[in-house]
């Protein structure tokens, strides 16, 4: 077992160990993926990933971290994220989706227009008009963020139902792996942190209270998803904050997940309050990998280890040795959308480009021949 041998979940298999996180590019317009969605994402399955997750994709309007947001709250998102799927799967890769709703988070600026509540900046120049947020408890999520509205069990309810609904949806569309985006204090993490989950029902107090959101999202998604096909969740593993998410709470809500039908947990941490970094967060490479690691031992889960990975030798052995059984990378591969394949030359498991596209690795192995016969490296 190591980088490059397949893995299995439920009926589906990927080509190897490798798959790309989602990567929010904000370049949507009223949800709709488009052209920029398709490049970005087509070039990684190229470049050799097992699995390339769509970026987080909300399953209501008012569930948009910003306005640049791809959605699927409608049928009428399909065709363009049909098209997206489509060529993922025909270069080899798994297509995935990442389902999300942002909660508190919603109505935000864009990273780079500064990463903080819609202002009269945006509606001026970019026409964008700020919206409500609600949360499972009334309070902000940052200095300077407006209070969101507590959620009723309407609302609850009616989110429940619309993370059913993308899951429809994404089957229409052809994606072959859900995860529902439950980290980064988006707002199935937001119910699971007792930071931000102050409820006194049974949406909140005890673990298994506030566990209870995520769980019916995943039997809402099971209702509506083959299966044939896996579910994963990303899980903040812990909010590296006191009185916060410990290791210890992500493992029991890892095991109830898995009764719910759950297959898989992307383990990174962090992100439930505010923009800084805890103290108590100290960032090396692989920092979040024995979050990973622990879950599986502890959990009987299958995990996918992130965060600050970019040496294949590592990465590789994070596999080999039990520690995870995928890992995911995000920034290296913008910077190098062909990593899988170098990774792999790295590891000596492909020296002559075998593993490229044949309209690329054709004209890598004759500049190979080319080099070697002239003694030009």
């Amino acid at each position: 077992m190591d980088l490059f041998s397949p893995f299995s979940l439920r009926q589906l298999t990927f080509r190897n160990r490798i798959a790309v996180s989602p990567m929010s590019q904000y370049r949507a317009r009223d949800g709709f993926a488009n052209d920029w969605h398709k490049v970005h994402l087509g070039r990684f399955a190229m470049g050799g990933a097992g699995l390339v997750y769509a970026e987080a994709t909300a399953v209501e309007a008012d569930g948009r971290r910003t306005a640049g947001d791809l959605g699927i709250w409608s049928d009428a998102h399909l065709d363009n994220l049909s098209a997206i799927a489509s060529f993922l799967s025909q270069e080899g890769a798994v297509p995935g989706i990442q389902l999300s709703h942002a909660g508190r988070k919603a109505s935000e600026r864009r990273p780079w227009h500064g990463e903080t509540p819609i202002n009269e900046e945006d509606v001026t120049e970019r026409g964008e008009h700020p919206w409500a947020s609600v949360a499972p408890s009334a309070i902000p999520y940052a200095d300077g963020w407006p209070c969101p509205r507590e959620m009723s069990e309407q609302d609850i309810q009616r989110v429940i139902a619309s993370f059913g609904e993308a899951a429809r949806r994404s089957r229409d569309a052809g994606f072959k792996i859900i995860e529902v985006y439950a980290a980064h204090g988006f707002l199935v993490h937001q119910f699971l942190s007792p930071i931000s989950n102050k409820r006194t029902d049974h949406w909140g107090g005890n673990s298994e209270n506030r566990c209870r959101f995520a769980v019916e999202i995943a039997r809402a998604i099971r209702a509506n998803w083959p299966e044939t096909l896996p579910l994963a969740f990303r899980l903040s593993a812990t909010d590296w904050l006191d009185d916060g998410i410990e290791i210890e709470d992500a493992v029991e809500t890892a095991r109830r997940l898995k009764e719910a039908g759950v297959d898989m947990i992307d383990c990174s941490s962090g992100g439930i309050s505010g923009k800084e970094r805890p103290g108590r967060m100290v960032i090396e490479q692989g920092f979040q990998a024995p979050l990973a690691e622990h879950i599986r031992r502890e959990a009987n889960i299958s995990t996918m280890a992130v965060g600050f990975l970019w040496d294949a030798e590592y990465c590789s052995d994070l596999v080999a040795s039990g520690k995870a059984d995928m890992i995911a990378l995000a920034r290296e591969l913008l910077d190098d959308p062909n990593w899988p394949h170098h990774a792999a030359a790295k590891l000596g498991l492909d020296l002559e480009h075998a593993l490229w596209p044949v309209e690329s690795g054709w004209w890598l192995q004759k500049r190979q021949r080319l080099v070697r016969k002239l003694d030009l490296r």
